[in-house]
């Protein structure tokens, strides 16, 4: 107990420390212009320069684009002419002519257009402050309908906007096609989403039968929103539950999810025993600034079982199969970190590690005063407790014959040396020591006694970067104009001596998990403290990429890395060399875009990950991915996971009114379609409408067939873009 004591007093005066630090950053931007040669001409008097023969110009995420423009870049003031194009994140704005502040955000236009979702906006002139985010506009028409001839428009007078917040008109008159309807002598509009209204999504699925999906969203203020939830499916019955969301000055946001339901199906867990008929979910999540720099986030995700989330909300299942709860205050200092973290377990079905608590302090890599010496450390003290799922099906409650717990205090110190030689080879050799104390572990699954380990860790790391360009290599063909070819050696050498104790004589809460990726070899960022034993390994990379100038400026058309391990002294666990990993990324045409993934086991001499797809993009009519990914059984840590995937995405708009999408998974290890999903879309001007039918089959199961109805309207759509291809069981309703 007594290096206990010492590991305690340490961790104590490096807190001590930290009293005051503080960290600023700046972010400066600067011009990127493009234009022609011999387009440009200098005003030294006035400090201007002007370019008339097209030009891009950006600075920070704002762009704009013209065919001639004068720009001052002390100020920041543009003039610019000639199918003027202006985009700043979301916002894009049209004009003939412009003048646009890049430092002050202010920008005055005349015959300008501008699309600012849900809005659509033109006029005579446009006088704003993007720093603001206001604007007004005279003789102006307002749409959401994105048409060329909307079915319905807004013409005005004067017009105020602050994007996302709110809307004004005056003397204002709404127009249906080209006859007026109503007028309105002023009229202000919340842009935000409607504050109450109904969603409905009829459907129906194999285990469900029918069922309709309703929610009522309310809207308080900006400070309280909601939810209520009341479900009804014909097979299982009716289920109901609020959502709250809050945002709270000085206190911060979260949101407050309950969810219950008889169930007449209540189907089995995964391990055994039948679920019971009453199921709930309730779910919290927190976080907020306290002050400048401490952050507090927490969540408590409580499941009556295993497969709640799974049955009913397939969506959040499939992001996160075991949500866990925690709770976790984070302070910043400008080198320093400290986190405070306590993770205990709500859910008797899940294993999970409890950190009650868990107390980090991170020493960020800094200057040792005006040495070329480089600090870095990483800090923690906790109580660590190991809890495993187990099921007693006789009794159908849930106990828990292994747990085991202990008290950890670990500390890691390491001093690193970057040179570079020659202005281009750099060279970091680096040094440390860690030591942690395992208090004796206790509980019906303990075995480990009171221990003391000390790790020592060297090593280097070797890199260059060199590069050659051909200006004149141009190919119509393949869209390349100049190439530049930049080529990243790196090696990385890691030596870890045998620790005072074997990772088989302590409690392994954190430890290695399986992964389809090479672990980190450096420390701190291998995190499993341990499982920490003996190393001599050099790590060996090789990054390629070739640029060309394409429209959206410098591209990679190839990008390809290659890294593996070569362990020098194995140990009994490892072979001489890890997967040779390779990660390539293909753009021949703007259009085209090809992925590799490949892991090859050296050993082996075997394929154990392949993954390649391909997606076609040539117009907004239509596109296609389609790829393979395939897992050899066992590959990694004896795991008997393993796939052989084929995959499509095919998406075509028939014309502005139609469209389609159909996604299939075929398993061709098994030789059967896994999943087909097939979705049809309706533009109905302000409004969009999806069919969607899916065929779901698992191995041992049977066929679950689902289909449903979703509207969303455009002004305030239900998905982000892609959701439909990332997450297409959110257009069944789950």
């Amino acid at each position: 107990m007594r290096r206990l004591h010492i590991l305690i007093l340490s961790f104590a005066c490096l807190l001590g420390t930290l009293a005051g630090s503080r960290a600023a950053e700046a972010t400066v931007n600067r011009f990127e212009i493009t234009s022609e040669e011999n387009s440009l001409s200098f005003d030294l008097a006035g400090g201007t320069i002007t370019y008339t023969n097209g030009v891009t110009v950006r600075y920070g995420d704002a762009v704009l684009t013209a065919k001639k423009a004068r720009l001052d870049q002390d100020s920041g003031q543009v003039q610019a002419e000639g199918q003027v194009r202006l985009q700043q994140g979301p916002d894009v704005w049209y004009g003939e002519r412009m003048e646009y502040n890049f430092k002050s955000g202010k920008i005055l236009a005349t015959e300008f257009k501008a699309g600012q979702p849900p809005l659509f906006v033109k006029g005579s002139a446009l006088s704003g402050d993007q720093t603001n985010n206001v604007y007004v506009l005279a003789d102006g028409i307002v749409t959401t309908d994105d048409y060329d001839q909307p079915g319905y428009r807004i013409r005005t007078k004067s017009l105020t906007i602050a994007p996302g917040d709110y809307i004004e008109f005056e003397d204002a008159v709404l127009y249906l096609k080209d006859t007026p309807v109503f007028w309105f002598p002023k009229w202000r509009r919340n842009l935000k989403r409607h504050p109450n209204h109904w969603v409905f999504v009829p459907g129906y699925r194999s285990k469900y039968g029918a069922y309709l999906l309703t929610t009522y969203e309310w809207y308080w203020n900006e400070r309280l929103s909601g939810a209520i939830h009341i479900d009804e499916r014909s097979r299982r019955g009716l289920a109901a539950g609020p959502d709250v969301s809050y945002n709270i000055p000085r206190f911060g946001e979260g949101t407050a999810k309950y969810y219950y339901t008889h169930d007449e199906r209540p189907g089995r867990d995964g391990r055994g025993p039948e679920n019971d008929e009453e199921r709930q979910r309730a779910w919290f999540t927190h976080q907020g600034i306290l002050r400048t720099n401490l952050t507090i986030k927490s969540a408590v995700r409580y499941q009556s079982d295993s497969q709640i989330v799974r049955d009913f909300f397939e969506t959040e299942y499939k992001q996160n199969t075991q949500p866990s709860t925690f709770v976790e205050l984070n302070q910043i200092w400008s080198n320093w970190s400290l986190n405070l973290l306590a993770q205990p377990r709500v859910n008797e079905f899940q294993e999970t590690v409890e950190r009650l608590p868990d107390l980090k302090l991170t020493g960020l890599r800094q200057q040792i005063g005006p040495t070329p010496l480089f600090y870095e450390s990483e800090s923690s003290f906790g109580y660590f407790q190991r809890k495993f799922a187990v099921v007693d099906t006789n009794r159908n409650v849930f106990v828990d014959p292994d747990r085991f717990a202990a008290m950890r205090g670990d500390t890691f110190h390491q001093v690193l040396l970057p040179w570079t030689f020659f202005g281009w080879l750099n060279i970091t050799p680096r040094a440390g020591g860690r030591f942690t104390y395992y208090g004796e572990a206790d509980g019906p699954g303990a075995t480990t006694l009171e221990e003391e380990r000390a790790v020592f860790n060297t090593g280097a790391e070797v890199s260059f970067k060199a590069s050659r360009t051909w200006a004149g290599v141009k190919n119509k063909f393949f869209e390349v104009d100049g190439v530049r070819h930049i080529v990243m050696p790196s090696f990385n050498y890691v030596y870890v001596p045998r620790p005072g104790a074997p990772p088989r004589r302590l409690p392994q809460f954190d430890y290695e998990l399986p992964s389809a990726e090479l672990l980190p070899i450096l420390y701190p960022d291998y995190s499993s403290i341990d499982a920490i034993d003996s190393q001599n390994v050099l790590r060996l990379g090789l990054e390629n990429k070739l640029q060309t100038k394409r429209q959206d400026g410098v591209e990679n058309f190839v990008h390809w890395s290659l890294y593996t391990d070569w362990r020098l002294k194995p140990r009994e666990d490892q072979e001489t060399f890890a997967d040779l990993y390779s990660k390539l990324d293909l753009k021949p045409f703007h259009w085209l875009m090809l992925n590799s993934e490949l892991n090859y086991g050296i050993n082996q001499r075997e394929w154990d990950q392949v993954n390649h797809s391909a997606t076609f993009t040539p117009n907004d009519t239509w596109s296609w991915t389609v790829g393979h990914r395939y897992l050899r059984s066992g590959a990694f840590y004896g795991t008997n996971i393993g796939n052989n995937l084929l995959f499509s995405s095919a998406y075509l708009r028939v014309n502005p009114n139609w469209a389609a999408r159909a996604i299939h998974y075929y398993d061709a290890r098994e030789q059967f379609v896994q999943s087909q999903s097939y979705t049809v879309y309706r533009d109905l001007r302000s409004w969009t409408v999806a069919l969607t039918f899916r065929i779901l089959k698992d191995q041992g199961r049977s066929t679950d067939y689902g289909g449903a109805i979703t509207f969303s309207s455009k002004a305030f759509p239900r998905f982000q873009v892609g959701d439909d291809v990332n997450k297409p069981t959110q257009l069944l309703g789950y």
